[in-house]
């Protein structure tokens, strides 16, 4: 899939870029958002997120992990969109976001809404169309099961793609420090 949401009616792929997350409170009125919300979730697998925190003219890039690194999913919608000039197809998704917990909103106003295993099936259920069930499942999750951590600015630039993207920001100083880099 690629990262950006087309909506299967839009006339071209321009506004992917915008539809990269979706509200959760509001996915369902939205019309890009409200038929995946329906008929086509899925989830995102990861071992962790980044989000910035604005200190003066910087910002300090945070990892945020969940069980110290384990794999979890984020709740995510995806649709079709055919591009007819060439008469293939694209499939695109977005992540759905929620208020933060009391860990992320030290760092940031949103999260991605972190879906508890538990819920898996239900959330992927293709039988499953009320809305209203499925966005119980959309809540901040549980900030006693994460961490969070500030990275080296090397994860804003996207050719750095490597373990000091993720590793904490003092472990990073320390390890400079003792071998002289």
């Amino acid at each position: 899939m690629r990262w950006g949401l087309i909506p299967s009616w839009a006339k071209d792929p321009s506004g992917a870029a915008s539809m990269i997350n979706a509200r959760s409170e509001t996915a369902s009125t939205k019309p890009a958002f409200a038929d995946a919300l329906k008929h086509r979730r899925c989830l995102l697998p990861a071992d962790g997120f980044y989000e910035w925190k604005r200190t003066g003219k910087s910002k300090q890039p945070f990892c945020f992990e969940v069980d110290d690194g384990a794999l979890f999913a984020f709740a995510g919608l995806w649709d079709r969109w055919k591009d007819t000039a060439r008469g293939t197809w694209l499939t695109t998704c977005a992540i759905l976001t929620t208020d933060p917990n009391k860990l992320t909103s030290a760092v940031h106003d949103r999260m991605p809404v972190i879906l508890d295993p538990d819920g898996y099936d239900l959330w992927l259920d293709p039988g499953m169309r009320n809305v209203d069930a499925v966005c119980e499942l959309l809540k901040p999750y549980d900030a006693g099961q994460m961490r969070s951590f500030p990275v080296s600015s090397c994860i804003n630039h996207v050719a750095n793609d490597d373990e000091e993207c993720s590793r904490p920001f003092a472990v990073i100083h320390e390890q400079r420090g003792l071998f002289g880099n």
